[in-house]
């Protein structure tokens, strides 16, 4: 018989589904301090507190500060690139920019302090993550690329850098998170909401589709 068909005991579920709620409280915690504080600026304890456990408890689910801060820039960055497949998998290409853009968006509006993190670790040279970083995004961007320069072969689209291109659509939204604060703020409330989002989303779609139109004949 195949082992793994064989129905596991109760008390080894429970305990598998132990472990990944405590996993969870764990990565949520660190997230919010090294959002705060950055990666030198948290310390396993403090983690370990705040998650209700000891060090020494800590360190059975991740065996260092290190692996514990790229376990939360991997769950970072797998969310980041799901929403990177809009492009590449449309074919009208002003509907895939507004998908992308609002998935972008998105991102940026319900993961801030995740999203701190990968800035902060980007802004300093990327260097606990940089091959995570190539290897992750990299063959997404690849496609990306492919994919406009397929639009503009089929004359549906303007010719620009597409590279370039991508590094602006990733910066204009991912204003919306790093920044957010400073934009609620002069708006004179105290988050920004969902119709900031929309907004935002409506005007760099305008922007980014307005700069790929082929001139009229």
């Amino acid at each position: 018989m195949n082992q793994s068909a064989i129905p596991k005991p109760a008390s080894v579920r429970a305990m598998r589904a132990s472990r990944v709620v405590k996993e969870r409280s764990i990565l949520l915690e660190a997230e919010k301090q090294f959002a705060q504080l950055g990666f030198e600026g948290v310390s396993l304890e403090s983690i370990a507190i705040a998650a209700g456990i000891s060090r020494h408890n800590l360190l059975y689910y991740f065996p260092s500060k290190e692996a514990l801060y790229r376990r939360v820039l991997d769950e970072v960055l797998g969310q980041w690139l799901e929403g990177m497949g809009q492009l590449s998998s449309g074919d009208v290409p002003h509907m895939a920019m507004s998908n992308y853009i609002a998935a972008k968006l998105r991102f940026s509006q319900e993961r801030p302090t995740g999203t701190s993190i990968y800035t902060q670790e980007v802004m300093a040279g990327a260097p606990r993550y940089a091959d995570a970083i190539v290897q992750g995004v990299l063959p997404l961007l690849q496609a990306d690329i492919k994919r406009f320069e397929s639009w503009a072969e089929q004359g549906q689209i303007k010719r620009v850098n597409f590279t370039h291109l991508m590094f602006v659509i990733w910066a204009m939204t991912q204003a919306y998170a790093d920044l957010a604060p400073q934009f609620a703020l002069l708006l004179g409330k105290p988050a920004l909401d969902e119709t900031d989002f929309e907004q935002a989303r409506q005007l760099i779609t305008e922007l980014v589709v307005g700069t790929l139109a082929r001139p009229s004949k």
